[in-house]
């Protein structure tokens, strides 16, 4: 999770307000338009905002966001900041989209707890905010909550591991996420929960970004702290490929296991290709797709979305092991995204 939209046309309001980042806002509705949310079409406004706009995972996101709004016929509005971890930047779109009379908001917090009095001020004024992949802190600071179900994908792995090692003395190195991000702990408590494993088994742990080269450098570090390390768990695939060319570099690539989550497909790739054991497969086109369509129906009957909402997750492996249910790479690439 570790998850880190694509954005497209004009620079809003600088970020003088913020100090901190400027944003883009896209509007666009059954393929059309840019530059503002309001066009006078009468369709029902919809707004996106994403951690980045570099992360496969949201331009996937943003995919079935625009699939969406085509065949519901409603209009799209995307926003994200320039990195993940910009909460200011999140901030800014929540107001400018609210400003701009959008019905709903679908977003992915960069920082699941600072998000919140921004998403108080938004439904107050009654527009309904869901969110996508990530969930506030506390959940209930959003309508709803379409996502992966973390602590799954990360026991799944877990489990995928624990078999894997065959009785083995596991040495654990985990290549986290960052401070504060729910996804991140949810992930690493699911993967210790699948291994029948505690913070005090795991010999060195490093927060990446789940960026590869940090995770690379994070995974170097373990080495020299713990040369005998025989599995890594990764946040996400990125960090996996990271961890993977570090481990390369010591000759050390083929007898260190190495598990993550996302399911992308650069990542399920590298599962077929051996330099991932397995991973975690969501879906991230399918979050969008179906919080676009909630926005569509509050809009239309006043019926609002609530409550969380699986978006399902598979485990990925062409080398199964017994009493853990996956399907092959060729399934995964598939269905991957990105």
């Amino acid at each position: 999770m570790s998850r880190t939209t694509r954005l497209s046309s004009s620079l809003l309001r600088a970020a003088a307000v913020t100090g901190v980042a400027a944003l883009t806002l896209t509007a666009c509705g059954s393929g059309s338009g840019s530059g503002s949310t309001s066009s006078g079409s009468g369709k029902v406004k919809v707004g996106l905002i994403t951690k980045t706009d570099t992360n496969p995972f949201f331009v996937k996101m943003k995919e079935g966001a625009e699939r969406a709004a085509k065949e519901n016929g409603a209009q799209l509005s995307t926003a994200a900041g320039k990195f993940d971890g910009d909460n200011a930047g999140q901030v800014t779109a929540i107001e400018n989209m609210v400003a701009a009379g959008v019905k709903g908001i679908l977003i992915t917090p960069s920082d699941s707890k600072a998000i919140v009095p921004a998403i108080q001020k938004a439904r107050a004024k009654g527009v309904l905010v869901i969110a996508l992949d990530t969930p506030t802190e506390p959940e209930s600071a959003v309508d709803a909550l379409f996502a992966t179900d973390n602590l799954k994908a990360g026991q799944l792995i877990g489990e995928y591991a624990k078999a894997a090692m065959k009785g083995k003395t596991a040495k654990i190195a985990a290549l986290d996420l960052a401070p504060g991000v729910s996804v991140g702990v949810q992930r690493h408590n699911g993967f210790l929960k699948g291994f029948g494993a505690t913070d005090k088994d795991v010999v060195c742990a490093q927060d990446t970004g789940g960026d590869q080269a940090k995770g690379q450098t994070a995974m170097e570090n373990c080495l020299q702290k713990s040369p005998d390390i025989n599995v890594v768990y990764t946040i996400n695939e990125p960090a996996a490929l990271g961890a993977y060319t570090a481990l390369k570099a010591k000759g050390r690539e083929k007898d260190v296991l190495i598990v993550s989550v996302d399911g992308g497909c650069t990542g399920t790739q590298a599962v077929k290709d051996g330099k991932i054991a397995a991973t975690s497969q969501q879906y991230p086109l399918k979050m969008a797709s179906e919080g676009v369509k909630a926005v569509v129906t509050y809009a239309k009957d006043g019926k609002k979305a609530s409550g969380y909402t699986d978006t399902g997750v598979t485990l990925i492996t062409d080398k199964a092991q017994d009493g853990v249910t996956s399907k092959g790479t060729a399934f995964g690439l598939e269905n991957c995204w990105g």
